[in-house]
């Protein structure tokens, strides 16, 4: 991610000089982890996340991250020891595709913050401007195992706004949730929402080919701002003083973010031949998206997804709730994952918030319908679906995802296999530190909570 800094400019006016501070990066993340403990899980199942599979295995967590794993590892008295006998233990699960917070519960149209649909084009918002930080639906998330989850603008416009990464550690801020260094993405939207919206008001656009021109007038404009703002940076200083710097505008910037690289792109899509194009779209901008989310059709053109490096973003067996979502196949995410002789990604995502406190359960539906068509897909393979492959979309694979020495201890203790639907999350540490803890009942509660839950939960208030 590109960093900012303060930047501090001396004007001087005739009879008036001043100096003025501008904050170029307001809203940058100031997360935090709870105090880290030293824990050894001991005697453990694995599913590392990287499609590897170990048993009784230990894991050794110290000063937030995974410090080492291996059978008998050694301890001092400073660690606390878990017995993970006949349990299994996997990475924290990541969501890639949520609307908690810009859509919280309860759901009510004052809180519905998720599509700024007042144009076609709204690269300008940010989802974390609309985030309620004191959603319960966090909590019940985190007891299903998830410790990360991107939050999207919703799917009205063509071009939605932008996306955030966070820790699944309820705090009053959305700063102080936003995962570190994690790049925001763009929310883009093909297909039946955006016509629908605009074209129900006789605006543009009203078709498919009027959704791929909106696009692409987009991109021209980005395409310039962002020449214009390398011409500058060009220059050498004597130059710079000598003109002015090109205005700043925030929809153009979030723009050339993305042509610059180093905002992620984040495609709803359905159909295979709207993939297909968004493809040649983002060809010829010179843009990579990063996945296509629900894609019930990717199966189409799954190696083609392979070949451009783009995961196919997927429900389990979400489908026929619209036209465009009607050509579904139960093995659309095995698909996806085998293309290519097993180089494609798959990810099983929710876009719900019942769907995001089960996604273990979705993604093992996932694997039973690929086991059904005939593909030979291990359970550790499976498990990339909601652990690494997101967190490649997302961008942080290199320090979440995985459980890999080094990495940030993300981690989820379950009851059983978490193939099963039989299976409890347990504990959940988040860098280390006890995010939750089904046994001693220790689960965050927000102050919303806090404010709606009587101590005696039977008694029925006069």
């Amino acid at each position: 991610m590109k960093k900012y800094k303060k930047i501090i400019i001396s004007l001087f006016i005739p009879f008036l000089s001043f100096t003025l501070t501008v904050e170029s990066d307001p809203f940058e993340s100031t997360y935090k982890p709870l105090p880290p403990e030293n824990i050894l899980i001991q005697d453990a199942n694995i599913y590392d996340g990287d499609g590897n599979e170990f048993s009784e295995t230990d894991v050794l967590i110290q000063d937030g991250k995974i410090a080492a794993i291996g059978k008998d590892l050694p301890v001092t008295n400073e660690f606390k020891i878990i017995d993970a006998a006949g349990k299994w233990v996997t990475p924290g699960i990541i969501d890639i595709h949520s609307h908690m917070g810009v859509y919280p519960a309860p759901g009510v149209r004052t809180s519905s913050d998720g599509n700024e649909a007042t144009s076609p084009v709204t690269a300008d918002v940010w989802a974390e401007h609309s985030i309620w930080v004191q959603d319960p639906q966090y909590a019940l998330a985190l007891k299903g195992g998830v410790t990360t989850f991107h939050i999207l603008p919703g799917s009205a416009n063509l071009i939605g706004g932008r996306g955030v990464t966070v820790k699944n550690l309820q705090r009053n801020t959305i700063n102080s949730m936003k995962f570190p260094n994690a790049p925001h993405s763009l929310k883009m939207a093909c297909g039946e929402n955006p016509k629908r919206v605009y074209g129900n008001r006789n605006q543009a656009p009203s078709t498919r080919m009027g959704n791929a021109a909106g696009y692409r007038k987009a991109w021209i404009r980005a395409v310039a701002y962002l020449s214009k703002q390398q011409e500058y940076e060009a220059k050498s200083e004597d130059a710079k003083q000598m003109g002015y710097k090109p205005t700043r505008d925030l929809e153009l910037e979030t723009l050339a973010g993305v042509l610059s690289g180093e905002i992620t792109v984040q495609n709803h899509c359905y159909r295979a031949d709207e993939m297909a194009t968004m493809i040649n779209i983002a060809n010829e901008f010179g843009y990579k998206i990063s996945a296509f989310h629900h894609g019930v059709e990717a199966y189409k053109i799954a190696d083609l997804l392979a070949e451009n490096n783009i995961c196919g973003a997927l429900w389990a067996d979400w489908w026929g709730f619209k036209h465009e979502a009607y050509d579904m196949v139960q093995a659309n995410i095995a698909i996806v994952d085998q293309a290519l002789n097993g180089k494609g990604c798959a990810i099983v995502h929710s876009d719900d918030a019942i769907g995001i406190q089960h996604l273990n359960q979705e993604a093992s539906k996932a694997l039973a319908a690929g086991l059904r068509a005939g593909f030979d897909i291990s359970k550790a393979r499976a498990m990339k679906w909601i652990t690494i492959n997101p967190a490649k979309a997302a961008g942080i694979d290199d320090v979440t995802g995985s459980i890999k020495v080094g990495k940030h201890a993300d981690v989820v203790i379950w009851s059983m296999n978490p193939f099963s639907v039989y299976a409890l999350v347990e504990k959940v540490f988040i860098d280390g530190a006890t995010a939750y803890d089904k046994d001693t009942n220790f689960q965050p509660a927000s102050d919303f909570d806090v404010g709606i839950i009587s101590p005696n939960k039977n008694r029925i208030e006069e």
